[in-house]
């Protein structure tokens, strides 16, 4: 395949990544956002003029449409989210293309003592003489994920312009609050009527993911007794105090983020509100088995139960709710999908490695839900902060990527 992609791929993540669209896990509604339909109308609108069939935005803020199939073949679906992470600030972006990238140290000119080095970030060191995306310093890029928007856009829009490949019927999706563990409605595995998917929510090139984290979430609430702090002898309950005695009860030396790393799972706080009368707070539960994860909650409850034993005057609640399940425990039935993408990366000279990622995508719900839905590789790096950048060339191979399991899957 000679097409080359880079230009259609380099505007159309810029024009993208300008776009503020981050998610926000306080709010309710769906999309979680508005600004969220900034991108999904603009979709919408450019999926009709390349000629993609069937658009439509669905009243869960989910951009679907078809690109026609010219052959018999399975109907294969593409999806990534339009929503960038709530971990740092996404609103001004500024992208910025550093062309044939020449080694050696990457300075910010919106913050000058940001540095982007191959030596923190070997993969860095392998791109040189490619073109760099970074934002300018303040920001995310945002290439989690609108470069796999970018990605699916180039390659649907190539697919229509070029009627005489042959593929079958390709399902287009883009889903909103990915991020916050929300972008999978319960339709869409319907909806999208594919018979397996891909996400484009990958890092490196090569990387084929089939096996990603088990997630919950963890709401402690703490309520203690209030009462004016000159006349509190033997009668307040500072909440305070008994939300610290539940973090230091907590493991502290394992089972946290910065001391785990491979297949060894997480009990993390993330947030802590409140005052105190009343505290909150919020936990996420990660493990790649069931049972450990399961144990991560049971863990939570008990320590909740032991501290709230020690002043029987406050009430702690502890609320854990499943987000999504390891997309293994589905694929590994059929790994059909998976060898198929291996398959074609190896015929682009792109030797393909599955590491299980530690975090999840739309797939890992899509795929429990019925629709086998492995995660393919876009080039994003250093993703959630201001160190975010891709290479242009990753993108375009996995563009080539994306259209020749179109085509393989025709063939068989």
């Amino acid at each position: 395949m000679s097409a080359d992609f880079t230009d259609e791929l380099e505007t159309r993540l810029c024009r993208y990544a300008a776009i503020d669209s981050q998610s926000d896990e306080d709010s309710p509604s769906t999309p979680s956002t508005e600004i969220q339909y900034d991108m999904l109308n603009l979709l919408v609108e450019e999926l009709k003029e390349i000629g993609a069939q069937d658009v439509q935005l669905t009243d869960y803020a989910t951009v679907l449409a078809t690109v026609p199939g010219t052959a018999d073949g399975p109907t294969i679906g593409f999806l990534a989210h339009v929503d960038t992470a709530p971990q740092f600030n996404a609103a001004g972006v500024k992208p910025r293309v550093i062309k044939a990238y020449g080694g050696g140290d990457i300075s910010f000119p919106d913050n000058p003592d940001l540095v982007l080095s191959p030596k923190d970030h070997p993969y860095l060191a392998t791109k040189a003489g490619d073109d760099l995306i970074t934002a300018s310093g303040t920001t995310l890029l945002g290439g989690d994920d609108k470069a796999g928007v970018a990605i699916i856009m180039t390659m649907a829009r190539h697919l229509i312009d070029n009627p005489a490949i042959s593929r079958g019927p390709i399902r287009l999706a883009f889903t909103p609050d990915e991020e916050i563990g929300r972008g999978v409605h319960s339709d869409l595995p319907r909806d999208l009527a594919a018979d397996f998917a891909y996400t484009l929510d990958g890092g490196p090139q090569g990387e084929v993911v089939y096996e990603s984290f088990s997630a919950d979430r963890g709401v402690v609430k703490i309520k203690g007794v209030s009462i004016h702090p000159g006349y509190a002898k033997e009668k307040m309950v500072n909440a305070i105090h008994l939300a610290s005695k539940i973090i230091q009860t907590l493991p502290q030396a394992t089972e946290t983020p910065e001391t785990t790393n491979g297949h060894a799972g997480f009990l993390h706080a993330t947030d802590m509100t409140g005052g105190s009368s009343e505290m909150e707070i919020r936990f996420i539960l990660r493990d790649f088995e069931r049972d450990g994860l399961a144990a991560k909650g049971d863990l939570l409850r008990q320590v909740c139960a032991a501290v709230a034993a020690t002043e029987p005057r406050a009430e702690i609640t502890c609320e854990i709710t499943p987000q999504y399940r390891n997309m293994r425990y589905w694929l590994e039935e059929d790994m059909t999908p998976v060898e198929l993408v291996r398959e074609v990366c190896r015929a682009h000279g792109i030797e393909p490695f599955s590491p299980p990622i530690r975090g999840g995508t739309d797939g890992s719900r899509l795929t429990e839900l019925g629709v086998p839905t492995p995660n393919i590789f876009t080039g994003m790096q250093c993703i959630h902060g201001p160190l975010e950048w891709i290479s242009v060339q990753d993108m375009a191979a996995a563009t080539r990527v994306c259209l020749t399991l179109a085509e393989r899957a025709v063939r068989g």
